[in-house]
């Protein structure tokens, strides 16, 4: 994960977003963190990160967790 000053980001943005295809970057403010910078390579990163980051999704992989554990549905191994 790279750091760098909002500033920097500001002055050259495109730059930034580039880098931040391969890793995240952490933008901070004052030396301190105040955000991160996240690229994506193609499409599909971006929906996987929509996906991830999905409120009904995780919610819906929760409920299939707890419905696991309660002994209800089929494991991955018997499939």
């Amino acid at each position: 994960m790279k750091k760098a000053a909002l500033s920097e980001v500001k002055d050259d943005l495109s730059k930034f977003l580039r880098l931040a295809e391969k890793e995240e970057i952490v933008i901070t403010r004052h030396g301190k963190p105040a955000g991160v910078l996240i690229g994506f390579e193609d499409e599909e990163d971006w929906f996987d990160y929509r996906l991830e980051n999905d409120p009904r999704f995780l919610k819906r992989i929760e409920q299939a967790r707890k419905s696991l554990k309660s002994g209800r549905g089929i494991k991955i191994e018997n499939v």
